[in-house]
């Protein structure tokens, strides 16, 4: 079992950057894979990007690409999503989640493969 607690949502300007955290508590993190995922008003939750439980593999969606990056500290079992050059379509719920794996090649990007996930946190981009 593992507990998600996502933060760093919060307003900011287009063009602008923000870094959400996720921390991890319960069993080691570094036995999971972790994702990031976003979730407008009347939209399908979509994926934003992936880690592997090294933090050697990343995938991210195409819309984010260039912009957002995933990285993890698993001394710190915390994972981090580094958002650059915010558009306002970037805004949603932004979730964190977390798959325990054997593999380090498996950073899944469809939300139903994943076990947990935590409260969601807030972003909004301003025109």
């Amino acid at each position: 079992q593992v507990q998600l607690v996502e933060s760093g949502g919060g307003l900011v300007q287009a063009g602008g950057s923000l870094r959400l955290f996720c921390a991890a508590s319960g069993r080691t993190s570094s036995s999971y894979a972790m994702g990031w995922f976003r979730q407008a008003p009347g939209k399908e939750r979509e994926f934003v990007a992936a880690i592997n439980k090294n933090g050697d593999k990343t995938d991210c969606a195409e819309s984010v690409k260039g912009r957002f990056t995933i990285s993890r500290d698993n001394a710190k079992n915390t994972v981090y999503l580094h958002m650059n050059s915010l558009k306002p379509e970037d805004t949603a719920v932004y979730y964190c989640a977390a798959v325990r794996t054997a593999s380090g090649s498996y950073y899944p990007t469809v939300p139903r493969l994943y076990d947990y996930w935590g409260q969601g946190i807030q972003v909004t981009v301003s025109s």
